[in-house]
């Protein structure tokens, strides 16, 4: 009886001449690892060698190749998945990772997020609108310094305020402390305009560092954190998810692009599987070059219905600014997080006045 399998899909760039031994080699690279005629058990032969199931010539010496893998090699690993997938033959520089198809009991058996869409339009207790979040930064800022900025960002009725993802346990701004000074800036806006504003400090470190942090974001009633999957890796974060039920995860994209894995299947398909709550990619037409194709893919996968997963929610980031924000709700709809950070900072004193401009536009949309 066959194992089951799973599909991993690349987008190859080569001469037609050698696709065939391309795939093939792919095929083995990503399974067992050797040459076949070095196996001599047939079980692995029929069971775990990966096989070349389709190649499809898309124009301009591009291929697209389906090869089969056996679920058995991932183990219910998150890491193993992606070293299944595409672990050695992302060495290859003419090779792009561009989707996985998995079996539903794959599939469910990761989970996906906790909280999800769904749960925070329940814990903000808005049903339809848009969420809206900024950044703390720039990191070298005292605790003290980034808890005025998070108390007017706050003051100006901002749903979500993270630290940005350069920001970690640093003499500057010790985890603690920062997390102490920041919460109890926040607590003070919430007291004072009523808008339940959440703060999500950013984790760093191994996995016995982001531990020691939780425990210290649950001691300071917090209920959000952000992790950055490629950096902490993607068990880490599944681990996270797993023992840390009750608290959302925004997941950041940094060193995502070094991969090679196509950003629609990384970002909004693998990050929603593995536990992110809310998963921050770069908008079309800010500092990064990504395409209004690539975006609108990435939010479809990070809100397709699926029974085995709740939603994660798009978080659209990457040098925003408030005039955009029509064009950006229009573009994705209100299933959607805005992040706006550098473009609000710059109001330096105005900062609440541009923050409630921000938030006011958001809530009145359409």
């Amino acid at each position: 009886m066959h194992q089951p399998r799973f599909s991993a899909i690349y987008r190859v760039r080569c001469d037609p001449s050698v696709i065939e031994a391309k795939a093939q080699a792919i095929a083995i690279e990503q399974s067992v690892e050797m040459p076949l005629s070095a196996i001599d058990d047939e079980s692995i032969l029929r069971d775990i060698a990966g096989t070349v199931d389709s190649i499809d010539e898309l124009g301009k010496n591009l291929f697209e190749i389906h090869i089969g893998l056996s679920v058995a090699t991932v183990g219910g690993d998150a890491g193993q998945l992606l070293n299944m997938a595409f672990g050695n033959t992302s060495l290859h520089e003419d090779v792009v990772l561009h989707d996985l198809v998995l079996p539903d009991a794959l599939e469910e058996s990761f989970g996906g997020p906790r909280c999800g869409l769904p749960g925070l339009r329940e814990r903000l207790g808005l049903p339809v609108r848009a969420f809206t979040c900024s950044a703390l930064k720039p990191q070298g800022l005292s605790s003290d310094r980034l808890a005025d900025l998070a108390e007017r960002f706050a003051l100006g009725g901002i749903d979500f305020i993270k630290d940005d993802h350069g920001i970690a346990d640093q003499a500057c701004a010790r985890f603690a402390e920062r997390v102490s000074a920041v919460a109890a800036a926040v607590r003070r806006a919430v007291g004072a305009t009523g808008h339940a504003t959440r703060y999500v400090p950013n984790l760093s470190g191994d996995l016995c560092q982001m531990q020691r942090q939780l425990r210290i974001v649950q001691d300071e009633g917090l209920e959000a954190v952000l992790v950055s999957p490629m950096l902490a890796g993607v068990a880490t974060l599944r681990a996270l998810v797993r023992d840390w039920p009750n608290i959302i995860f925004f997941a950041h994209p940094t060193l995502g692009g070094a991969a090679r894995i196509s950003p629609d299947l990384l970002f909004g398909r693998l990050f929603r599987l593995f536990g992110a709550d809310a998963v921050i990619f770069p908008h079309f037409g800010g500092r990064f070059g990504y395409s209004p194709d690539t975006c609108r893919r990435l939010a479809r996968n990070a809100l397709a219905p699926n029974p085995r997963l709740r939603a994660s929610v798009p978080v659209a980031a990457g040098g925003m600014t408030a005039e955009r924000v029509p064009e950006i709700l229009d573009f994705y709809g209100t299933d959607v997080m805005l992040l706006l950070g550098g473009s609000l900072l710059q109001a330096r004193e105005r900062l609440t006045d541009v923050t409630r401009a921000f938030t006011g536009t958001v809530a009145r949309y359409p």
